[in-house]
């Protein structure tokens, strides 16, 4: 009953952070992979020329550091605000670029860098300091915003771009993140306890980097978030191509963004439930590795749909469970003081490495017309990544005078 009624005490926070997260940056995937063919048929642009963009990401890597520091300086609301306004505005500039490519990488450039104020580096932090014994639940709940979008928005955007076009649908997004904005930003505490982090002493970054460097855990998931999202822009953003090229018609791509949204859902909640339950880096290793075999089926000659929807479902569950997994890790192994500073760095390697992978998948596309080398890459870098997570100590966390954790 402790269990579920902490998550019950917990609802308005929890509500905030995952419609936040629902209809923030994190939908950035979701939206593009709909949107991508039309546009790069429009424009007249090539597809390893449209999979460049994915490098841009290294702009997320380099910004999410001081995101994260921002949020731990002056809490979620205000954090947040930044990317709730600036959102709407990324999404009408998109529907007014006439097919310029420069103009989509100005926009995407802003968007990469300010928006990401809406991601989890900030509202997961909602969770933590609301939510200890069924934290991996509220973790899931929280991140279940992108999935359920996925689910329901990926389809509908996918056929609107069919019948409006791209750009009537940036319009109709931009409508849309303006009303879930307002309602994000009125959902989130205030009170005492957002005037009391803000109007706190604050640490200098001096003090507290050295701390997170010279812990063997921030190197561990350093490693191992690398090496585990290098396929993050083919799964999110190039999804629509991808299935495409293994013969799947245009409406039979509609099923693969359910599938990939059912994956997630059933990821977030599994997994959360899990790392509440058993060792967190043995439940972390398998979540993460799953991926691995997906993308060797993708690159195998097994294209039938069934199969090919079943690899995309494995993707999905493992997209899910990261963004559980790494959340729940930093909290168990830093101090909730400095939880967002870790989680942005965290993020920020994430981010780098999708862009590492956006570079790669271009380069490979550009030189062999087929998606099958970058699968077998990533897909051997992913099971890589998983036993890094092995390496993290057990032991239960322990408890400062404070309240907070302290690394195990």
């Amino acid at each position: 009953m402790r269990y579920l009624s902490e998550i019950g005490a917990a609802w308005r926070p929890l509500l905030a952070a995952t419609l936040g997260m629902g209809t923030g940056m994190s939908i950035i995937g979701t939206v593009t992979s709909a949107i991508a063919p039309s546009l790069v048929a429009d424009a007249g642009w090539s597809k390893a020329q449209f999979a460049m963009t994915g490098m841009l990401g290294m702009l997320t890597a380099l910004s999410m550091p001081f995101i994260g520091r921002l949020a731990d300086l002056f809490g979620v609301k205000l954090t947040a605000l930044i990317g709730i306004v600036a959102m709407p505005l990324t999404m009408l500039g998109f529907s007014l670029i006439g097919g310029s490519f420069e103009a989509y990488l100005a926009i995407f450039i802003f968007q990469s860098i300010i928006c990401v104020t809406t991601t989890a580096t900030v509202y997961t932090r909602l969770v933590v300091q609301h939510i200890e014994h069924a934290r991996g639940l509220g973790l899931a709940i929280v991140a279940c915003g992108p999935a359920l979008f996925a689910a329901i928005g990926g389809p509908v955007i996918n056929e609107f771009v069919e019948a409006h076009g791209w750009s009537a649908t940036y319009r109709m997004l931009a409508l849309f993140t303006v009303l879930t904005g307002i309602v994000v930003f009125l959902l989130i505490p205030g009170g005492r306890a957002h005037a009391a982090l803000v109007t706190a002493p604050k640490r200098r970054a001096r003090d507290d980097y050295p701390e997170i460097f010279g812990e063997r855990a921030f190197w561990i998931l350093f490693g191992a978030m690398y090496l585990c999202n290098l396929p993050l822009t083919l799964i999110l953003v190039q999804l629509k191509m991808l299935v495409l090229d293994q013969g799947i018609s245009g409406e039979g791509a509609s099923i693969m963004f359910t599938a990939l949204a059912v994956g997630m859902l059933l990821g977030r909640f599994v997994t959360g439930v899990a790392l509440d339950r058993f060792a967190p880096q043995v439940v972390s290793f398998v979540m993460l590795a799953l991926p691995g075999l997906g993308l060797f089926v993708l690159a195998s000659n097994w294209d039938a749909p069934a199969v090919v929807t079943a690899a995309i479902f494995s993707l999905g569950f493992a997209v899910g469970a990261e963004g559980d997994i790494l959340a729940f890790l930093v909290a168990r192994h830093f101090r909730t003081r400095i939880y967002s500073s870790v989680l942005g760095l965290l993020t920020g390697v994430c981010s780098l490495a999708a862009a590492s992978g956006a570079a790669l998948l271009s380069w490979t596309l550009a030189r062999t017309g087929s998606f099958d080398t970058f699968l077998v890459t990533v897909g051997t870098s992913v099971f890589a990544g998983a036993l890094l997570l092995l390496m993290l100590r057990k032991g239960p966390q322990v408890e400062e005078a404070l309240g907070e954790p302290v690394p195990a």
